[in-house]
């Protein structure tokens, strides 16, 4: 399968904290059916959210209601050995060994009852992935059925170029908030327009640090994001979404850890069309400087 065979929605649901939501079986079917009524078809994992139990919670919903999964997008990670009560290795690190990737992946199968995975993304660069190797993994594990798609996520211009070398990825999933802005100058974004590869967002909010009225950084870039937001009659969080929408490169961000208030106000970042000098505004208030 190809890249142009693989779409996701504009808005992703990031859960990443479902586990803190304290939600029964009944109520994470709602929340999904909540999400899909918004357009949002892509729902966002990975194999160690949670403390490894994020996919069997959302597994959990979609075991009850059977149905919702033909109507969207499972996109989950793995490649993170994390240390925890059931794995206790003796620290953190990364493994993309066929061993490894394949009973991440089987795994992954049986928590979210799925036949197979639309999207699953190597989550950090492994220093010691075997690109070929690894290659080798995708292309058997997309014949047998199990994965339909792969990408990566936080990998470098040149992680992600020695590995679509061996294998095409459909995304690279990166952070990119008016907070963190790296991804417009390590050539990220770039590479995405080059290849046509829609990048994933993560921490559109800078993990919430955008509303901490303590951070010097994030009260500078929020006093020019207000004034633009009530121009447009929008959120704060809208208007950080439709910041990182605003790129040529057509991310795809990823929602964070709040529930249904959080999903509707990115929903609304769709219909925002900001301007260059909107744009740029909240890039100078960040950097705290002029363009060069």
């Amino acid at each position: 399968m190809t890249r142009a065979d693989f779409t996701m929605s504009p808005i992703v649901a990031g859960l990443w904290r479902i586990t803190s939501w304290n939600l029964s079986v009944a109520e994470r079917v709602r929340w999904i059916e909540q999400a899909l009524e918004l357009g949002i078809t892509t729902f966002d994992l990975a194999d160690i959210y949670g403390e490894y139990q994020a996919e069997g919670q959302f597994g959990d919903a979609l075991k009850a209601q059977p149905a919702l999964r033909q109507r969207m997008q499972l996109v989950t990670k793995c490649g993170i050995r994390l240390r925890s009560a059931q794995r206790p290795y003796r620290i953190n690190y990364y493994d993309t060994s066929a061993a490894y990737v394949r009973a991440q992946v089987e795994q992954s199968l049986r928590n979210l009852h799925a036949e197979q995975l639309d999207l699953v993304l190597i989550h950090r660069p492994d220093y010691l992935m075997d690109a070929a190797a690894l290659a080798d993994t995708f292309a058997t594990l997309t014949r047998e059925g199990k994965v339909a798609h792969w990408g990566v996520s936080n990998h470098t211009t040149s992680q992600f170029a020695l590995l679509q070398q061996h294998h095409p990825l459909v995304t690279n999933q990166v952070e990119l908030s008016p907070l963190q802005t790296d991804a417009l100058d390590d050539g990220t974004l770039d590479q995405a327009q080059q290849l046509g590869c829609r990048p994933m967002v993560w921490s559109p909010l800078a993990g919430g640090r955008l509303f901490n009225a303590e951070d010097e950084h994030a009260v500078r870039t929020r006093t020019a994001m207000l004034d633009i937001a009530e121009r447009h009659g929008i959120s704060l969080t809208t208007l950080a979404f439709a910041w990182i929408l605003r790129h040529p490169s057509r991310p795809h961000p990823i929602t964070g850890s709040g529930r249904m208030v959080n999903l509707q106000d990115a929903v609304k970042a769709l219909d925002v069309s900001l301007d260059a000098e909107d744009w740029y505004a909240i890039w100078t208030a960040s950097k705290g400087h002029s363009v060069p």
